[in-house]
């Protein structure tokens, strides 16, 4: 890791109120780093989305299973580890929320937000099973002060490097 990442990384229980925490720990990194209230909304609730993930689908509300929550702030982005021991699942597996047939559906909704309101999105296997989300927001500057969460890019599992 290069010297100038600053690299927080904390395990969580598999219950509710680590979605809150995970969330509000997030939040005050991300603020720290120059996020505005547009970018930190876009960031808490992609943080929240993917422990709910991990929480729910990955270790299935088990509590002896434990969610890895981890973030690397480098000189350009914010980088959003979070990892459950689950049984992993295939990204182009998970149906469009758009599409007509699953416009009443809940499924598939927190990754659509995730990818739209981070810069980079993928989701890997876990080093020890489980699936590994990965999402990351440049930071703003002067020159660049960011798109706010509007339109950024996003890819299928490992096509793109968080």
């Amino acid at each position: 890791m290069p010297q100038d990442t600053k690299h927080l990384e904390v395990t969580l229980e598999t219950q509710v109120d680590s979605v809150n925490l995970a969330e509000e720990m997030c939040l005050r990194v991300a603020q720290a780093a120059g996020f505005g209230e547009d970018d930190c909304y876009r960031i808490g609730m992609s943080v929240r989305e993917g422990v709910i993930n991990a929480f729910h689908y990955g270790n299935q509300e088990r509590p002896d299973k434990k969610i890895y929550l981890a973030l690397d702030l480098t000189p350009d982005k914010m980088v959003i580890h979070v990892l459950d021991e689950g049984k992993g699942f295939d990204l182009r597996r998970v149906p469009d929320p758009l599409a007509e047939e699953n416009l009443l559906s809940t499924s598939g909704r927190g990754i659509f937000l995730m990818r739209a309101f981070m810069d980079e999105f993928a989701v890997v296997p876990g080093r020890n099973g489980g699936a590994e989300i990965i999402m990351s927001k440049k930071l703003p500057s002067e020159r660049n002060p960011g798109n706010n969460g509007k339109g950024g890019r996003n890819s299928e599992s490992e096509s793109k490097g968080a």
